[in-house]
This record gives structure tokens, sequence and C-alpha cells, in this order.
């Protein structure tokens, strides 16, 4: 959509990105939800011809987006792969003071081979290891957030105590991955931990979803498939303690709104016309969950079998899918992914929209939304002056903001602390 004559196509200015989060801001939206990963779109000469692929270092970008904000959320994307876990729960902390409360971490684990080509290696886990390793760090990064009580700072002038010594604590961890002691050099965020959302739906997601995640990203475009994730991933809640509210299912959502729907189907007309038809192999790869360079992409190229990779990679449960339904090429994988998989795409007027929404929030489908808009600044102020007002008369959505925090949008509590169990 880079080519459509209202997109932004060039590296976009400070002053741009402002006008974007500050039109969410006034729908009255949650967060910005800033996606990341560490390299550059494609693999081949034609992709990088022709596909969008340079952007901004999410943090950076959201800690200026926190100066010219005041009510939603700052969602930032980092890899507990390429990253350790002090630096991102510093990081991502001081974002959550900077902002009075309204950090969240979008956590990714980096499966795939095309990031691993600018980082050296040696030290970081195998693909059969990445979900194991991924679920410590995240512990350990929400165990440093509480280091420090809330409490524990207490400046006394008079007396010159700084800190309570009894409310401030080391982790001493030590295991193959990390070594940890602490405190980190920050203190307890104000939302005590920022919102962490986690992107998934594999059955082994799911577990690890329920006892961390608090949003939960999916790509699910029919509502049956939609309600049976929905459900049996709230059924897990309980076993960690927690309680359905406690985790939101967002699916992506892509829209093609207008006035009338006439119009609607105007815009979708125009924006087809600009698709191109070629086959993106770091896409596929991703999709089907192996790299696919090896196997090529004509009508002929045969899906490997599932025993070359280990027991827990993704592509065996792709390829269970594949033998399920007949499927034998690497194309027709893709394809029968891409359906399974792909965002819930609306076309038609407000009301034709938030029809939608509706059915899919009142029966079990969804909690809210991920909007991911194929053009901007027009996707946003569509969603902000068509859509909002359509679900706000119905009664779906907020007119204001109910608090500062993020978790205070969300629903979500305040969490205990994990060295405590004291809020």
């Amino acid at each position: 959509m880079w080519q459509h004559p209202s997109h932004q196509a060039a590296p976009a200015s400070l002053d741009f990105y402002i006008q974007l989060a500050q039109a969410a801001e006034r729908g009255r939206l949650d967060f910005i939800f800033q996606p990341d990963q560490y390299r550059t779109p494609g693999v081949t000469m034609e992709e990088f011809r022709h596909h969008v692929n340079v952007g901004l270092e999410p943090l950076t970008l959201l800690s200026a987006l926190a100066v010219v904000t005041r009510h939603i959320g700052l969602a930032v994307t980092m890899s507990t792969t390429y990253h350790e876990p002090y630096h991102i729960a510093r990081m991502i902390a001081s974002l959550d003071h900077l902002s009075s409360g309204r950090a969240s971490w979008n956590i990714v684990h980096s499966r795939g081979d095309y990031e691993s080509a600018n980082f050296a290696m040696t030290h970081r886990p195998g693909p059969e290891e990445r979900a194991a390793y991924g679920s410590q760090f995240v512990h350990i990064v929400k165990s440093l957030w509480d280091t420090w009580e809330d409490d524990a700072i207490v400046a006394d002038k008079i007396n010159g105590i700084y800190a309570d010594e009894a409310k401030v604590h080391q982790l001493d961890y030590d295991n193959k991955w990390f070594s940890m002691k602490g405190p980190l050099n920050v203190a307890r965020p104000p939302q005590g931990h920022p919102v962490l959302i986690e992107a998934g739906q594999s059955g082994s997601f799911m577990e690890r979803a329920a006892q961390h995640a608090e949003v939960v990203f999916t790509m699910f475009n029919q509502m049956d498939q939609a309600q049976k994730f929905y459900r049996e991933l709230k059924s897990k809640l309980a076993a960690y303690g927690r309680v359905p509210n406690d985790l939101l299912v967002m699916p992506g959502l892509q829209l093609c709104v207008g006035r009338t729907e006439a119009e609607a189907w105007a815009k979708r007309a125009e924006r087809d016309a600009l698709e191109r038809h070629y086959h993106r192999v770091d896409l596929i790869s991703y999709r089907i969950g192996l790299d696919v360079q090896a196997y090529g992409l004509n009508s002929s190229s045969t899906l490997p079998p599932a025993d070359i990779v280990p027991a827990t990679h993704p592509y065996r449960e792709r390829k269970a899918l594949a033998d399920q339904h007949g499927l034998t090429t690497v194309l027709q994988l893709f394809e029968f992914m891409s359906k399974l998989q792909g965002h819930l795409s609306i076309t038609g007027s407000p009301a034709q929209v938030a029809d939608v929404l509706e059915q899919w929030l009142t029966e079990e489908a969804a909690d809210g939304f991920i909007y991911i808009p194929s053009l901007l600044p027009e996707g946003i102020n569509d969603l902000v002056d068509l859509v909002v007002p359509e679900l706000q008369r119905r009664g779906l959505f907020r007119t204001e903001y109910a608090g500062q925090h993020l978790r205070s949008h969300l629903g979500l509590t305040r969490p205990l602390n994990t060295l405590t169990n004291i809020s």
C-alpha cells in the first residue's frame, strides 16, 4: 500500500508520528502497538525492491510519543532472543515511569533464521529451546521489576536514609542461560508490571500465555476458530491462579471503511489494484515455520518430513495440519496457513463494520482487536472518525479514558510483587 497516493511512504518525521498518536488518543484507543523485527523484511532483491523495509526502533519512538500524549498506552516490541533480561526490565520500567504508567511489552522470541544472521549466535538458544528460554526470560524480567517494593524508597533527608533495605531484594538467579543478581537500578514501575503482550495460537503457546500474558494477539478470520481458541485459552488460566478477565484476546483487524458501503468497496478496488503477486520467501518461511529457501517455491516443491526439525519446532504442527488436509507442497501449505491465520478483514460502512465487531465481542471470539491500518494516516482517521463513534453509540467502546494507567484502560488489575506477594 505504500504506493497509494495518500500513504506516507518515505521515512516519516516525528511530526508525522505525533499526528498519528494524537489521532489515536482522540479516538480513546487503548494503546499504540509498535511491531518490530531485527532485519530488513525480504530476502531476494525483488522483495527489497517492492516491499516497505525500513522503520524506526520502537522504544526510541514510543519514548518520544510519551511526551506528546497523556492517556494512550505505549506497547513496545522487544525480543528475548537478542536482548538480556536486565536490559529489557530497565528500559521498559523507564518507559513506564516516563509515561506515568502507560508502558507495555510485546514479547517476541524471534524464531526465524533471517534475524539471526545479524547477531552472534554462539550463546543463543536453539529453536528447540527458545520457548523454554523465553519463559525463563519473562519470569526474570518480572522479578527484576519487583526487586524494589513500591514503598522501598523513603528519601528521608533528616535521617539520611534513601531506601528501606528490607524492601530491596536480590535475585541470585543462576543457570545455563542467565546469571542475575539484581536489584534493578530503576524503581518498581507505576503499573507494578507493564502490560505483557504475546502473539501466537499454537497449543504450546497457549500454555505459556496462560501463565504470563495479559493481552494475546492472534490471527483468526473465521469466527468459529476464534471462539475455539478464546475458550480453550481462557480455560487454562485457573491452573495458574488466574481468572478469565486477567487475559484479553485481541485478533488482528484490517478495515476498509467508507461513509457508505459503496464508498468502502470503491476504496477496496483502488487498494486491490496496487497489490503485487510475487512470493515473499521470508513471509512463506514464517507462515509455515520453516526456512523454505532450500526447497524451492514451484508447484512441485514438496514438503519435507517433520522429523527434520526438533520435536518442539513449530513446523511439526504445520506438517501435521498438511497431512491432515492432504497438502503436499510448500505453496499449498502456505496458502492454507494464510487462510487459516489471516487477520479479520472487513469492508463496509461504519454500521456494517460495527455489526461484525459486536458479534465477535459478544459471542466470545474476542475481547478487543489489534487494528492494523494499511494506509497512514488515512487508516487511523477512518477508524477514529467513522468506526469509533458507531461503537460508542452502541455502548461497545469508551467515550472517555477511565484512568491514567494502561491497566485501567484494559481493566487489568495491578499485579502482586512476585518476590513478596504484596500488591
